[in-house]
């Protein structure tokens, strides 16, 4: 196909705006295949159960979407390349970056990013943790006589904590 058959339809008027056109759909729909879990699935934040299923089939599907999507965005830059001016070339690397960071993001765990273990915890008696009211709720694990309590307050924050109860290696999370 040369580049007159794109620049113009049967009639002798310009389509080469309905390829720039599907570009950006390309783009905008890869990145917000992306973008919508990561502003739905948030901790701590009202969320409903249509948006997080919405979310976790976009997170299901946003690899293999996002693949095909830089393929079709490949295809029409090679079919729009002969016939762009300057500027039509330097907005399809443009339009590439993000396309193809959404395609790298699609590939990561990034709800873990917000996970920050406490790597060495330190204990103290509850009369000697002062850091603690009366009032807070506590997680608490008793494994073969042994007792342990961790303050949601902080397992907000670090959502893990490694520890050995009772000789036994546990994970407590929040």
């Amino acid at each position: 196909m040369n580049t007159t058959s794109i620049n113009t339809d049967k009639t002798g008027k310009s389509v080469r705006w309905k390829f720039w056109l599907l570009l950006l759909l390309v783009v905008a729909a890869a990145v917000a295949m992306v973008a919508i879990p990561v502003f739905v699935i948030v901790p701590f934040k009202a969320q409903t159960a249509a948006g997080v299923e919405w979310s976790y089939r976009l997170r299901r599907w946003s690899p293999a979407a996002t693949v095909v999507g830089a393929v079709l965005f490949l295809a029409l830059c090679a079919k729009l390349w002969r016939g762009a001016r300057w500027l039509g070339r330097l907005a399809m690397p443009a339009l590439l970056a993000p396309l193809l960071a959404v395609t790298w993001f699609a590939r990561q765990n990034y709800f873990e990013w917000g996970f920050k273990p406490l790597p060495n915890a330190d204990y103290a008696r509850a009369g000697e943790a002062p850091f603690v009211a009366d009032g807070d709720m506590l997680m608490a694990v008793e494994i073969n006589g042994d007792r342990v309590a961790y303050p949601v307050r902080q397992m907000a924050y670090h959502h893990v904590v490694n520890d050995v109860v009772g000789g036994k290696p546990i994970t407590a999370t929040y």
